[in-house]
């Protein structure tokens, strides 16, 4: 009988310590089937720091780097400089990329280092205990905002594909989700994209997933994919962010 499904061999066969209705796993899968498909996962390397993804070392059958909170960039640079025929990426939250690493991303884009980054919004700070992160919408309420974000104290919500599709050395950017089959279709072509970028050697290339918190937004797993294509997804477009071309 011809096998249609299973599990993908860059995933290890174990359980994973994600909350229910988090969409972690179906990231971790679609990387792992992409990395399948393109036969690198002797050479694959993947780095992830502080937050809910800490454990994904215990996850994928490549190779895996643990970096301090923000420096996933950092550690990614000094891999692929060093073997420059791996395949590099690093496995970052919201909180972790777009606050304390924010100077990192920004810096390793600007450098078209030639690594991928998969970066997971969820809008909140998940693995500390749901307070407000650089992502968390206008009037959204955590743990630290218990009234509603306010961005006239707070400042307003960074949009990390925009901000990073601004600089010269990005290749490839795309945000996506993971909340209808049809989303996750389309997430799965971005990140295949985004690796075979740097496997071209074109430059920096990051796929950005808006990604559930249930138990920290205070939603079911249904309310949370619901509050992504109702909410976040109307701050943060889905699609692909073109590089602004250089000017003289």
């Amino acid at each position: 009988m011809k096998k249609v499904f299973g599990r993908p061999e860059a995933l290890t066969d174990v359980p994973t310590h994600y909350c229910p209705g988090c969409t972690h796993g179906i990231i971790h899968r679609l990387i792992a089937e992409v990395i399948d498909e393109l036969g690198v996962c002797e050479k694959t390397i993947g780095i992830s720091p502080v937050g809910c993804a800490v454990l994904a070392y215990d996850y994928f059958n490549c190779d895996f780097v643990e970096a301090s909170h923000g420096r996933a960039p950092a550690v990614a640079t000094g891999i692929k400089r060093t073997l420059p025929d791996s395949v590099v990426f690093c496995y970052q939250g919201d909180g972790d990329l777009a606050s304390i690493g924010a100077a990192e991303i920004v810096h390793a884009a600007t450098r078209g280092e030639k690594i991928t980054v998969i970066f997971v919004n969820n809008a909140i700070y998940g693995m500390t205990g749901g307070q407000m992160a650089p992502t968390t919408l206008p009037g959204q309420r955590t743990t630290t905002s218990p009234r509603g974000r306010d961005v006239e104290s707070a400042g307003h919500p960074i949009r990390v594909a925009e901000l990073l599709s601004s600089l010269s050395g990005v290749a490839y950017i795309s945000r996506v989700s993971a909340t209808s089959p049809a989303n996750v279709t389309k997430a799965k072509r971005a990140v295949r994209k985004a690796f075979e970028t740097q496997i071209e050697g074109k430059g920096f290339s990051l796929v950005e997933f808006l990604s559930t918190c249930p138990i920290n937004w205070g939603m079911s797993p249904l309310e949370a994919m619901k509050w992504i294509d109702d909410k976040m997804s109307l701050y943060y477009p889905l699609g692909d962010y073109t590089r602004v071309p250089e000017v003289g």
